[in-house]
């Protein structure tokens, strides 16, 4: 039986691929390459460059396919275009998933994994973070990805659809291969533009505050490697084949680094200064985003294997260091 990951040519979703195509996984991607990298998709892994909005492209390929499951990364995610055009962001995302739903309905297919966010949250005032908090998010991103759980988990209730909504924290690092990694454009996450500095694709970074009530006065995040985030999605996948109930779990290391700590680090995993300039404050950054991942473990049996932050900066290091302008490269 065929695994479906829709969304497979981006950052996370390739890298589920590749850890599917390793654990002997039959895999189909979907991606319309809007943000992803043909480059990026495993070579055993048979790829339809199609838009999930596109009913007839989806209805064509589940019937080529004899999908077992379905993964569902397709969503764009950059908060700050998302507040700039909100309208595009719903368009994709929520009517994308309308679309997949209607498709995976019509060709008998009730077995979902999705591609959620810690964004859903918004800004919670207890850490860490519980699945049980309430979801108040801040941007139009989160508040999308809201509404496409919220879309899911009423299509369950109605058509017997099982169903998995993974929320994760801060995603980092690279495939231990150095094959595929990180390549965002723009790029807005803190370890790879750490990284462009170090290899003097830019000038400085910016730590935005150092005035937080916390160990350092800089934020203070939940780095989860994006390799342990793949093996999730395949644990979750397999708990939902073998008859578990739907349900939203937590994807985080359940510890915290500061700005600070994740930019010291960065300086002796590549031995490179790094330069960075303080700014003010991003409206809307909480002080803490940290995850309470107990459940997933309990529940998942998810063990994450990478927990030293100086070995997460290291696998991104080296895919930089090899593809110093990404797939593009």
């Amino acid at each position: 039986m065929t695994i479906l990951v829709l969304g497979g040519a981006g950052y996370i979703g390739s890298h589920t691929v590749y850890k599917l195509i390793e654990a002997g996984r039959d895999v189909a991607v979907v991606d319309d390459l809007s943000t992803g990298w043909r480059a990026a998709v495993h070579p055993a892994a048979r790829f339809y460059q199609a838009d999930i909005r596109d009913r007839a492209a989806l209805d064509k390929i589940f019937a080529a396919e004899n999908v077992d499951g379905v993964i569902h990364f397709a969503a764009f995610s950059q908060v700050g275009e998302s507040m700039r055009d909100p309208l595009k962001y719903y368009d994709n995302n929520l009517a994308g998933s309308i679309t997949l739903l209607q498709a995976m309905l019509a060709h008998g297919v009730k077995t979902l994994v999705f591609s959620s966010t810690a964004a859903v949250y918004g800004e919670p005032p207890e850490q860490p973070i519980l699945e049980s908090a309430p979801t108040r998010p801040v941007n139009c991103y989160g508040e999308t990805k809201l509404a496409m759980e919220r879309l899911i988990d009423w299509t369950a209730q109605a058509h017997g659809l099982k169903y998995a909504a993974l929320r994760y924290f801060n995603a980092c690092g690279a495939h231990p291969s150095g094959l595929i990694g990180e390549a965002h454009d723009p790029e807005t996450h803190l370890i790879p533009l750490l990284l462009q500095t170090a290899a003097g694709e830019r000038q400085s970074v910016q730590i935005f505050g150092d005035d937080y009530p916390t160990k350092d006065g800089t934020c203070i995040r939940d780095y989860v490697h994006v390799d342990d985030l793949a093996a999730a999605h395949i644990l979750a996948l397999d708990y939902l084949l073998a008859g578990g109930q739907s349900d939203a779990f937590n994807l985080g290391s359940s510890t915290g680094s500061s700005v600070r700590e994740v930019l010291e680090t960065a300086r002796a995993v590549t031995g490179q200064p790094i330069p960075a300039a303080l700014a003010p404050r991003r409206p809307g950054d909480p002080a803490i985003l940290l995850a309470a991942s107990a459940k997933s473990r309990a529940i998942l049996g998810w063990q994450p294997q990478y927990t030293d932050l100086a070995a997460i900066i290291a696998t991104a290091w080296r895919w930089h260091s090899s593809h110093p302008h990404g797939f593009e490269a």
